[in-house]
């Protein structure tokens, strides 16, 4: 280990029969439904697969009060393994409603081919959405959205595989950025483009790269939201890649910079072999600006530099607003951090693995005393590609006392609980 913590490993089972691969994918939002008892899943018959257009992921929850059984309720050819097809709950809605992206092969629509679908468990009745969702804002009213080709040609761990490819696309166009949509109607407006954000704070940097963004987030209340615009030189080499964390109104106004990690690139030389990079060195690069998530309405936890200095930093989305590093000496790797939906004294994140053992810790880290306590040690397989990784990604039980991970350390991609009440309380 590289730091100080307290080893406290919890129970943990996995989820279901391990008859095919389950997982979820992201951290930033619960899979449990509001009752804590279903629980969203992606099932595939891969741990590992090369992702086409073609291969298709099954949606679904399982029914953890009766023993575990799978409900499938539609598949879908627009997924990833990192965040699979953004399936999640709509909290603010009636009743019991997922949504997740998928095909539609509406080759008029703002994204040809892709759009979202909302199915009501209990009713099975579904709906389509003109446009693919990134999140839905918590009351359910609106969701964002962004171009997935742009994703995948920039970033393709994150972005959705097409027929046609490669894709050349404009720098920093005028006409696409990030999108809101409508739920209920599936209209849609433009709150941002790449060529404003591109004159936003603007960098010499951002002249001759493509732009893009990523890890937009709703705080708790709908009424602000956050993203890092990432630009680049060469998309295929992850060290080149530069951020800054940004946050907005939902109308697109009040925009406001919280963090810039431009830099010279070394890597931009002729000379730089972008294959001797290693598949975490990205994750763990100290100019990196990644997995930004709301603590509550005004304050947003992030692995980042700030002040010459790369830690846990906690913003506060003000103009001038102050930054906090938040455990100094403790918390010294990236990870994907969320805080518990109780009681914020908890926050719950993981470490990437580490480059001899292969080995990931996933770990609670106490606000109030600095305390960390490590929850488990999970084994990572090498051999999986860098596009199809799998990261535990924890998330919270809606009641704060159990915890979700997706992980490979018994040759298998599945989902497991781990019982964290013993130490939340």
């Amino acid at each position: 280990m590289n730091s100080p913590a307290s080893d406290q490993f919890v129970p943990c089972r996995r989820v279901g029969d391990g008859s095919q691969h389950h997982f979820f994918g992201y951290y930033n939002k619960s899979n449990w439904d509001k009752t804590n008892r279903l629980l969203l899943a992606q099932r595939t018959p891969w741990m590992d697969q090369l992702l086409t257009p073609e291969a298709k992921a099954t949606i679904g929850y399982f029914d953890t009060q009766d023993r575990d059984r799978f409900h499938a309720v539609g598949e879908t050819g627009a997924w990833n393994f990192q965040m699979g097809s953004q399936l999640q709950w709509l909290d603010g809605a009636a009743g019991r409603q997922l949504i997740y992206n998928d095909r539609t092969g509406d080759r008029g629509a703002r994204y040809p081919g892709f759009g979202a679908v909302i199915v009501d468990v209990d009713s099975g009745a579904r709906r389509q959405l003109p446009m693919p969702v990134y999140v839905v804002a918590p009351s359910s009213a609106w969701a964002l959205s962004v171009n997935y080709r742009r994703l995948y040609v920039t970033h393709e761990t994150i972005g959705y595989s097409e027929p046609g490819q490669p894709f050349e696309l404009p720098l920093a166009p005028a006409d696409d950025g990030i999108w809101r949509m409508d739920i209920a109607t599936g209209g849609a407006q433009l709150l941002v483009s790449y060529a404003q954000l591109k004159a936003f704070h603007h960098k010499a940097s951002m002249d001759k790269a493509i732009h893009w963004v990523s890890h937009i987030e709703v705080n708790p209340a709908s009424s602000r939201i956050l993203f890092l615009h990432r630009w680049t030189e060469r998309v295929k080499d992850e060290t080149c890649f530069l951020h800054r964390l940004i946050t907005m109104n939902p109308d697109g106004s009040g925009m406001r910079l919280l963090e810039c990690s431009d830099h010279p690139l070394p890597q931009l030389a002729d000379y730089f072999d972008p294959s001797a990079v290693g598949t975490f060195d990205y994750e763990k690069s100290e100019y990196q600006i990644s997995h930004p998530l709301w603590q509550d309405d005004n304050h947003i936890i992030v692995w980042g530099p700030h002040a010459g200095e790369i830690h846990y930093h906690l913003y506060h989305d003000a103009d001038g607003g102050e930054v906090q590093v938040v455990g100094r000496g403790v918390l010294v790797e990236n990870g994907h951090m969320t805080f518990s939906p109780v009681n914020k004294r908890w926050m719950l994140s993981d470490t990437y693995p580490d480059d001899r053992t292969h080995e990931r810790f996933l770990f609670l880290f106490d606000m109030q005393t600095g305390e960390r306590r490590n929850l488990g040690s999970f084994y990572a397989t090498p051999d999986l590609s860098k596009e199809n990784r799998c990261d535990l990604h924890p998330r919270w039980s809606r009641d704060g006392r159990q915890v979700c991970i997706d992980s490979v350390h018994e040759h298998q991609r599945q989902m497991y609980v781990l019982d964290v009440s013993g130490i939340v309380g």
